[in-house]
């Protein structure tokens, strides 16, 4: 089976949770805080493998979370880290957010992308300690991350791109020239997902390096780029690719017109994209061992200033080498296909000194980054960190926005879970 699409959900791991905690022992009574800090939730990254061809591991594994970091203890031991979870991924994977944009193209092998990063660990009770406030009894919560769902989508990383109607011979061909085993017979749509096989030119001298990576594109037929047949499921495929080698079937077997499927499929690659009309095309005549020589004269006639033509067959090998040694020569003279650039993150910046009061019913409701980050580290039902709490939202300017808003004395306020009644 070949999946090139799937919808996953991921989400970093939580940070770990200050502890509030005092030193007692035989010969400490009223000892100082000694909280330990909550450890960093762990991250989710991608990384670019060639050991996949497409997304079948995803099938059925959709969730993919990291795990939290560990809570602080007491005697200043802060907890562990959270581990890291990543995410295989075969070469040629687009990472799209829920409003489709791409977040990342993941093109290399080996190539890691970190797309969320663990909350950050609570502070434990002993780094709020100061001269004037020694035994704070409240430790701060760690960030708690949210859940994103993304799109993986695969676009095939080849050099060469077969094209062409079903059954005119691509997949024969590949399997001749590399060491695929594509399934081959006598009908349409004997190929169902892309295939791809690495031809060694004999120039290379058994470079690895020099391997050109060619991908057998099924599914194109006459209304293909409007969703016939199989569509556009693969013509997303050939968008990477540096070249195209356009088979046609010249002996026109089943009644078949040469010149009319040549056309259609120049056709709906231009409905696709007209990027992939602008490739590098090259023609392969294929099955000239039975076609009319009639035939294949006036297709060289028509197209034959515009495209480089060869006459092969596929079956008995005629040909093959010649095409195949262009192909690779044109393939080492054009530049690579570069990765699409990413427009959009999963974790956009937030200001942490940002508020904002709005009017709930009667009430006052006070939200935003920076009583969300405040919440973490207090205890309102405690006085003295109510108390801490006043003065950070006081200097925060809070207070003073509260009352440009209407606020007076008596009105209910709420923040985050807490509602109470404003005393001047």
């Amino acid at each position: 089976m070949f999946i090139d699409r799937v919808e996953i959900t991921i989400k970093a791991g939580n940070g770990g949770n200050g502890h509030t905690s005092f030193l007692r022992d035989r010969q400490t009574m009223r000892g100082g805080p000694d909280g330990g800090d909550g450890g960093k939730g762990g991250d989710i990254a991608f990384v670019g493998t060639t050991r996949a061809d497409n997304l079948i591991d995803f099938r059925f594994t959709k969730k993919f979370m990291a795990s939290d970091g560990v809570n602080g203890r007491p005697g200043n031991k802060h907890g562990a880290k959270g581990l890291d979870l990543t995410i295989a991924v075969p070469l040629g994977t687009k990472i799209i957010d829920g409003n489709g944009a791409l977040v990342a193209d993941i093109t290399e092998d080996g190539q890691t992308f970190v797309a969320l990063r663990g909350g950050a660990g609570g502070r434990g009770n002993a780094r709020f300690a100061t001269a004037r406030r020694q035994t704070p009894n409240f430790s701060q919560s760690g960030i708690k991350t949210a859940t994103h769902n993304v799109v993986l989508e695969l676009n095939c990383i080849a050099d060469v791109g077969l094209v062409g109607f079903p059954n005119v011979g691509k997949s024969t061909l590949l399997s001749v020239v590399t060491r695929a085993n594509p399934k081959i017979g006598n009908y349409h749509f004997t190929t169902l997902h892309p295939n791809i096989g690495v031809y060694i030119p004999p120039f290379s001298k058994g470079v690895p390096e020099a391997g050109v990576f060619i991908a057998d594109i099924p599914g194109l037929i006459e209304g293909a780029s409007q969703g016939v047949g199989l569509g556009t499921d693969f013509l997303k495929h050939i968008n990477r690719t540096r070249l195209l080698v356009h088979m046609v079937d010249i002996s026109e077997q089943e009644g078949r017109d040469a010149i009319r499927d040549f056309e259609i499929i120049n056709s709906e690659l231009a409905g696709f994209s007209m990027a992939l009309l602008d490739k590098l095309q090259i023609v392969a005549l294929n099955k000239c061992d039975s076609a009319d020589p009639a035939r294949i004269s006036a297709f060289k006639k028509k197209y034959g200033k515009k495209y480089k033509i060869f006459e092969i067959s596929a079956v008995t090998h005629s040909g093959v080498d010649a095409l195949m040694q262009h192909v690779a020569a044109e393939v080492m003279r054009l530049p690579r296909v570069t990765p699409e650039t990413a427009t959009a993150t999963l974790e956009t910046a937030v200001d942490k000194n940002a508020f904002e009061v709005v009017l709930e019913g009667d009430a006052y409701r006070v939200k935003g980054p920076l009583v969300d980050n405040l919440i973490r580290g207090v205890v309102l039902s405690d006085t003295e960190s109510y108390s801490y709490f006043m003065r950070r939202l006081e200097d925060a300017g809070v207070i003073k926005a509260l009352r440009e808003n209407g606020m007076q004395e008596g009105d209910e306020v709420r923040i985050a879970d807490t509602a109470f009644e404003w005393v001047d």
